[in-house]
């Protein structure tokens, strides 16, 4: 008889929030497929748990994927966990469970933390329905034809969203969907959680003055309040430029891609930041 294939949840922050029936998991399996075997040997080591770990990323995802098919048609079982949360939602996962099914192997979930449901639940918007998009694109104009695409769904749009480009997204969300309820919940059940709820216009003006870190998802009712009127671009792209230079572009390089993420062309980026470090001195 070939093995099982377990989809292991983790916590996505606090250790406490692993379940008994997750631990016994990883205790039992042949292998536990990690995307990062460092993280998840921390992970395994507060719980005294001595598995066998591989990596399973992006990157070697089809090969590994061939060796894993194998050991669970030898009988073995296998465990695949992500990082945080629940593994092959925004993480490896999908293709592994793809050939499973289609090697007739047991595929068994063992549910525990989400980012996106503890978000969903803690945000104060309507749970009735949702729609969750995954990472928005990076691209402003990618990003901007991607949330047209989802203005008509009737539920909460719940996003993941790197820190960097939280306020260009809030700002394409502003003036593409309208204004709106939304809320940021950042580093969920961390020592730094943050849920702050307002309008998309409000937040987008804040996380251009406040630079974000950490795990963030993005959460925008389905109810338009208002029609978008004209933002101030200059906070954001001071911020964009100073985060773009950090990360070690040039300036000049700096400047196109911040331009590019808030959908302005290069002079008019160009004439903002100048007039904000004008303003800044005076």
């Amino acid at each position: 008889m070939p093995g099982t294939l377990y989809l292991v949840a983790t916590p996505i922050g606090n250790l406490a929030d692993i379940t008994h029936r997750a631990l016994q998991v990883l205790r039992d399996v042949v292998v536990v497929a990690c995307e990062d075997t460092r993280h998840t040997r921390k992970l395994l080591q507060h719980y005294g748990i001595d598995a066998k770990t591989v990596s399973y990323h992006e990157h070697n995802e089809q090969q590994r994927a061939r060796e894993l098919i194998e050991s669970l048609k030898e009988g073995n079982d296998v465990a695949i966990v992500s990082d945080a949360g629940t593994p092959a939602i925004s993480d490896p996962g999908f293709r592994l469970v793809r050939a499973a099914i289609d090697n007739g192997i047991t595929v068994a979930p063992v549910p525990g933390p989400s980012a996106l449901i503890s978000a969903l639940v803690a945000a104060g918007l309507p749970t009735d329905e949702f729609f969750f998009g995954g990472f928005l694109p990076a691209r402003s104009s990618a990003r901007r034809a991607r949330l047209g695409e989802l203005r008509p769904v009737p539920g909460t749009l719940v996003f993941y969203e790197a820190p960097h480009r939280l306020a260009a997204s809030l700002r394409d969300a502003y003036e593409v969907l309208g204004e709106r309820q939304a809320v940021v919940a950042r580093e969920l059940t961390k020592l730094h959680e943050e849920i702050r709820r307002g309008r998309l216009r409000e937040l987008a003006e804040h996380y251009a003055r406040t630079e974000p870190r950490g795990e963030i998802v993005l959460l925008i009712d389905r109810t338009v309040l208002d029609q978008p009127a004209a933002l101030d671009s200059s906070a954001s792209i001071s911020q964009l430029v100073a985060q773009f230079e950090a990360e070690g572009l040039d300036r000049r390089a700096a400047l196109k891609k911040a331009a590019r993420e808030l959908n302005l062309s290069r002079a008019e980026a160009y004439r903002l930041l100048t007039q904000q470090r004008q303003d800044s001195q005076g």
